[in-house]
């Protein structure tokens, strides 16, 4: 990897920490980029999935303040997301490529819908806990295993899951928007940090190929626009960031069905 390579690397994962703090998707910006340099699929998903682990610490980090108050519902919705890490890791080390090509990009779409409906279906939910229907704080064992399953998929792949779990958390929960991207940027940490750890027990045994030029590199690239895009995040009113959430969420679908 030369200098000009190098660059391109850390500047996207720059971007990705950015756009995973806000909304999600940033492996979109990565993942290609790895891709284009050169770099075979399965290894730059892994690459990439190692090396995005500090932007989602620090993105979290950066919400530390959302989520006061959140230790009950971070760890019943983290057990969700760790055990499907473990399988989705495990799905990226078996199963071709190929294998999420017509799931993801419906999956997102969905997910742009429950975004979209959110603030009705909200009100909907508050009207029927306001009529005596039972409210669980913690979304419930449908929300759990909705969190199970985005984290199968995030151990796998990774896009989009910040939009499948914002989603997921803004119907389930009757939180305020920037509580929930704190929570969703918590599960994403813990999605694709516990996918790492197997990735890299993996590489020891030398079930998987990982490159550790490119990891150091976007972990960097990460961490700073995780910070910066959590600072930005915390500031944008829920409108505009359910707006942002659509556009990065398009622009998803486009890239994943056009490549």
């Amino acid at each position: 990897m030369d200098v000009l390579d190098a660059t391109a690397v850390l500047a996207a994962g720059v971007a990705a920490g950015g756009i995973n703090a806000m909304v999600g998707s940033g492996s979109l910006i990565t993942f290609p980029t790895l891709v284009a340099l050169g770099y075979p699929p399965v290894v730059a998903n892994v690459s990439n999935n190692v090396g995005l682990v500090s932007g989602n610490v620090s993105g979290a980090y950066g919400y530390r303040h959302e989520l006061g108050g959140q230790r009950h519902r971070l760890l019943r919705l983290g057990s969700a997301s760790l055990l499907g890490a473990i399988a989705g890791g495990l799905l990226l080390l078996t199963l071709p490529p190929e294998a999420f090509d017509i799931i993801v990009p419906g999956l997102i779409a969905i997910a742009l819908v429950l975004v979209v409906v959110q603030p009705r279906l909200q009100g909907w939910l508050r009207g029927r806990r306001e009529g005596g229907a039972p409210h669980r704080p913690d979304g419930g064992p449908l929300l759990w295993l909705g969190v199970l399953g985005t984290g199968v998929y995030g151990g796998y792949f990774g896009a989009a899951q910040g939009i499948v779990l914002i989603a997921l958390l803004g119907i389930s929960l009757d939180d305020d928007l920037q509580v929930l991207n704190g929570v969703k940027n918590a599960m994403a940490a813990i999605v694709n940090g516990t996918a790492a750890l197997l990735f890299t027990v993996m590489w020891l045994l030398g079930r998987t190929e990982i490159s550790w030029i490119a990891v150091v590199l976007i972990a960097v690239g990460s961490t700073v626009g995780g910070l910066l895009g959590a600072r930005l995040g915390r500031r944008i009113p829920p409108l505009v960031l359910r707006g942002v959430i659509v556009a990065v969420g398009l622009v998803a679908i486009v890239e994943l069905l056009t490549n």
